[in-house]
């Protein structure tokens, strides 16, 4: 079956290329930025960009079976002021609750900062959980590590989805999560996660909420697994740097003289390597990176497209090329668009790898259920042969 997607706030199309690559249609995508739907037309074409406002384009979506947003993310981020919900743009995520519940899709998956489940002590999360919650979907979320999927990229994502409960959906699958990923969870935790009635109120809990956990008529089960099972091999900024980049990239003197005033640390922050510092710690003063580690998270923020790293014997900056392997885009995919707005779009893009991994997991048959034993228990979870082996 080849399911029908849309893509709101689509930007560069980053879920748009790992539908492709899953073989899904994509009929509708929609986003306000001119730069962005410049890349969006260069490499899709005209004729599912709606370009323009969510809320009025919106009477224009078709009907679809998998709904995608990469919803701003500026409210939530470390580099933005971090709002949140009441942020104008935070309120974009309303604009996703009524779309959703006017077309009740079959699947439905967001993406957004990791620091959205802790703002604030976890109430603008939960605030986005509740509303989701009191759709008729089962609603699942993870954190998950674009390193931990093959790019060479300190970039954590949270990656919330949801099922459709309907006649044709007896059983909804867990998805995100495995037996492998759960092997630690102790036997009072599963007890709690097979138990609905023991789950906790998402409009009580007050704090930082758990890497994975799932959600239904507004109360909601978490747990952080200790380890992400099916990490693929590693790789270093070394394996995406562009040979013979531009000397544009490279630093002046003056930004040398600097270089020199700082302190060597060699040191690794989430596997990121810092060479020099001019305080000395781990991310204060003037900072030099190497290419031993990975790359720190690339944002939309200007500032951090002049992070420096010492690359052979120069200083430079990454090229907008190395951004593109970063987050897992063909070289020239933003050729469309000046070199230095590709930085922006590249940092505020859904790496397609990661959306790629979540699109896939969504499709499959999992092991991991919800069933329905009788009319007293709402649902009853159960871990198929994780402790009855």
């Amino acid at each position: 079956m080849s399911y029908k997607t849309i893509e709101l706030f689509c930007g560069i199309g980053g879920f748009r290329t790992a539908s492709d690559e899953a073989g899904c249609k994509t009929i509708w995508a929609n986003d306000i930025s001119p730069n962005g739907c410049s890349v969006y037309r260069d490499n899709f074409g005209e004729y599912v960009l709606a370009e323009g406002d969510i809320k009025q384009e919106k009477y224009r979506i078709p009907d679809h079976d998998i709904l995608t947003a990469g919803f701003p993310c500026q409210p939530f981020s470390s580099a933005g002021q971090k709002k949140g919900i009441c942020d104008p743009r935070g309120t974009l995520f309303l604009e996703i609750i009524d779309i959703i519940s006017s077309h009740t899709p079959k699947y439905f998956i967001l993406e957004n900062v990791r620091r959205m489940l802790s703002m604030q002590n976890g109430t603008h999360f939960a605030t986005i959980l509740f509303e989701l919650s009191k759709l008729p979907y089962v609603i699942e979320w993870r954190v998950i590590n674009a390193a931990h999927l093959g790019l060479a990229q300190n970039r954590e994502r949270i990656f919330i989805i949801g099922t459709r409960i309907d006649s044709e959906t007896v059983i909804p699958y867990v998805k995100l999560v495995n037996d492998k990923d759960l092997t630690h969870v102790l036997r009072t935790k599963y007890d709690g996660f097979k138990d609905y009635g023991r789950w906790k109120h998402i409009s009580q809990y007050a704090k930082n909420f758990p890497l994975w956990g799932i959600a239904f008529q507004e109360k909601f089960f978490g747990y952080s697994p200790e380890d992400f099972s099916e990490k693929m091999p590693s790789r270093t900024l070394r394996n995406v740097l562009q040979e013979n980049a531009d000397n544009s990239f490279d630093y002046t003197e003056e930004t040398l003289e600097r270089i020199k005033q700082s302190r060597w640390v060699n040191k690794y922050v989430n596997g990121v390597q810092i060479l020099y510092n001019q305080g000395g710690g781990a991310r204060m003063g003037y900072t030099v990176f190497g290419t031993d580690g990975i790359a720190s998270t690339l944002t939309a923020s200007t500032s951090r497209h002049y992070e420096r790293y010492r690359i052979g014997n120069c200083y430079r900056r990454l090229t907008n090329i190395e951004y593109a392997r970063l987050q897992g885009f063909p070289d020239e995919h933003c050729k469309a668009v000046s070199v230095y707005d590709q930085y922006a779009l590249y940092g505020n893009a859904v790496p397609p790898p990661m959306a790629k991994w979540v699109l896939k997991k969504l499709l499959s048959e999992g092991q991991t259920y919800f069933q329905e034993p009788n009319q007293r228990q709402l649902f009853q979870l159960s871990l198929e042969s994780l402790y009855d082996r």
